[in-house]
């Protein structure tokens, strides 16, 4: 006989019996601390003096060559005064016997990984390091990952080491507006070598370049057609080329590299300062040839030192980088003028809508500007 139990057969379920039944939950928390507006006044950062900067930044300070740093890196007009102020005086104390040493290559050839192993042996020597790694920034959002203190964790931690990663901000070349200011505060502050590192684009190293004492290019082994690295002219302005990762399997790639690279600097005429280029392998892992590229440059500094390029060079670094403070306060006076700053959207709708041609925009512009910028000042840098 079948029997079906669920045939008249009345249930009786409490809420407490049933997956179904939702909970009231508990009170969601508002989205903004309330205690937040307490806390930042309780913990304000006080405002440094131009006292307060220099005793900091002599101390060795790293806090407040941050804080230093980003004053001059600001673009706000009430920054530029006390900025001005602050490179002036760090002018003054700036090591004319420091390393300063420019250090780019191709995206991919462990420029990061080579920074912080190399940068480790030259702090174990007793020198005090800084490196400023500019970071690309994005032609969208304007903005940069600043990554460059995670993936140097053992270099961050070292005492005698400064890392300041800052955003390239489209500048040419992969190089901050405000980076040669940077290097001359990290030198009153002590720092005897400082490390440039660009993006690696490959193709506008100049601004690097004009403003280190010995450049160095880092390639790779098997990348692809090794002339395209003389056609870029980047070549031409390195003093020692390394082949990074020359490690395991690697090795061999990396020699012939090597060879090749030492045979085609041999293309070039000779340089200024007397120096001969090559080329080397090295390894951020094994450690291999670092103790090699530290003797290269110690040898470069010795050879400059003596027959006087050394000074030739940092004299012609300050005159181009006169020309390049003249441009930054020709284009902030033209972009602060109240005129232009009134016009210039109208200028820019006509521009886009096809009711002017940009060329055209652009010389009212600047005739607009040249007629009323009249006595004014310009702002300082």
């Amino acid at each position: 006989m079948k029997v079906d139990h669920f045939e008249n057969t009345e249930y009786k379920c409490s809420n407490s019996d049933t997956a179904l039944n939702v909970n009231d939950g508990v009170e969601q928390p508002p989205i903004l601390n309330p205690y937040i507006t307490s806390f930042y006044k309780k913990h304000k950062v006080r405002q440094l003096t131009f006292d307060d900067y220099m005793e900091g930044i002599k101390a060795g300070d790293r806090t407040i060559l941050s804080r230093a740093i980003t004053l001059v890196e600001s673009s706000l007009p009430e920054h530029r005064d006390m900025a001005q102020r602050i490179i002036e005086a760090c002018q003054a104390s700036s090591s004319n016997t420091s390393m300063r040493i420019g250090i780019t290559g191709v995206p991919g050839a462990g420029k990061s990984t080579f920074i912080e192993a190399f940068g480790g042996l030259l702090t174990s020597r007793g020198h005090k390091l800084a490196v400023l790694a500019i970071d690309p920034s994005s032609e969208k959002s304007k903005g940069s990952i600043l990554g460059d203190k995670t993936r140097m964790e053992t270099l961050c931690n070292d005492p005698n080491a400064f890392i300041r990663p800052s955003p390239s901000a489209g500048s040419l070349g992969g190089v901050a507006r405000k980076t040669r200011e940077s290097i001359i505060l990290c030198e009153a502050a002590g720092f005897d070598v400082v490390f440039i590192e660009t993006v690696g684009v490959g193709q506008s190293e100049t601004a690097v370049h004009s403003m280190s004492d010995f450049f160095l290019l880092l390639m790779l082994s098997g990348a692809g057609d090794d002339l395209q690295g003389i056609k870029r002219g980047i070549m031409e302005m390195s003093d020692l080329i390394a082949i990074t990762k020359a490690d395991g399997t690697n090795v061999d790639k990396a020699n012939l590299a090597k060879a090749l690279y030492a045979n085609a600097l041999h293309l070039f005429p000779p340089t200024e300062s007397g120096w001969v280029p090559t080329a080397l392998t090295s390894s951020a892992v094994t450690k291999e040839g670092l103790e090699e590229i530290l003797q290269k440059i110690y040898e470069y500094f010795d050879l400059v030192k003596e027959n006087g390029y050394y000074l030739h060079k940092r004299r012609e670094q300050a005159r181009y980088w006169m020309y390049e403070s003249i441009n930054e306060t020709l284009r902030n006076s033209f972009y602060e003028n109240p005129v232009i700053e009134s016009i210039m959207p109208d200028f820019e709708k006509m521009v886009l809508g096809g009711q002017m041609e940009s060329f055209i925009a652009a010389h009212k512009l600047l005739e607009i500007y040249k007629n009323n910028s009249g006595e004014k000042d310009f702002p300082r840098q």
